[in-house]
């Protein structure tokens, strides 16, 4: 039997907390729950878990700054609830280093069907032989979809894999941003589309600042005018 995802849930209204946690653990997942972001932080220093449900408008530190200060330490994926559901909010959600949105209010089965989108894209390890790609200073682990600068691990977000994992799979061909979107799990109707298409290369940006020495100039990450990215190793 698989163990069971372990969230956390960050939320200033007890409320939501409330009937976030019964939910979630009806769904079989274990849940614990913050009131705030200080909060948040001291579980976050003894726990681990495999996801993070955050509440973006919090009095004190809102929820992109947290994410933001989370991803220094943590490729844990977060998924941001906002009351805002302009694109320019969502963007930024993106930037700080969320994995996902859902804007408030939102249907609780949405909730569990993005949770799990999410939690797909984190790799499983495989026992297979090793095989590699070459980026520069940098070398992609495949099988394990793990991204190494001599012995040192670097870290990606939950989706940062994805998209690397999904690059890989056909190296020097270029992949569309339909079908990027498609695996990610993002995009109904022509609007989601659009806003789904500019979330994928806000996410690929962030990639690149991993990856290549002048992001602003890059080697291993290209972009493909009018179809999407290629991935180009040594």
């Amino acid at each position: 039997m698989t163990e069971a995802a372990h969230i956390l849930v960050v939320d200033d209204d007890e409320r939501i907390r409330t009937l976030l946690r019964r939910f979630l653990m009806r769904e079989g997942f274990m849940v614990t729950t913050a009131r705030d972001a200080g909060h948040a932080r001291r579980l976050l220093a003894g726990l681990d878990f495999d996801l993070i449900v955050l509440d973006v408008m919090m009095p004190g530190e809102d929820g992109y700054s947290l994410t933001r200060w989370l991803r220094r330490k943590s490729a844990t994926p977060v998924l941001l609830l906002t009351a805002r559901g302009e694109t320019g909010d969502r963007i930024e959600g993106l930037e700080s280093g969320a994995d996902d949105y859902l804007p408030k209010p939102f249907e609780p089965r949405e909730l569990i069907l993005r949770i799990a989108a999410i939690l797909r894209r984190i790799p499983a390890p495989e026992m297979k032989g090793p095989k590699f790609l070459t980026l520069g200073r940098l070398r992609y682990d495949i099988d394990k979809a793990e991204l190494w600068q001599g012995e040192s691990l670097l870290r990606l977000t939950g989706t940062e894999q994805a998209l690397l994992r999904r690059l890989a799979e056909s190296p020097r061909e270029p992949v569309s941003r339909a079908e990027l979107i498609e695996d990610m799990g993002r995009g109904h109707g022509d609007e989601a589309a659009e806003n789904s298409e500019r979330a994928i290369d806000v996410q690929i940006t962030r990639l690149r600042r991993k990856i290549e020495s002048d992001p602003r100039e890059p080697r291993f990450l290209q972009t493909v005018r009018g179809t999407g990215y290629m991935l180009v190793p040594d």
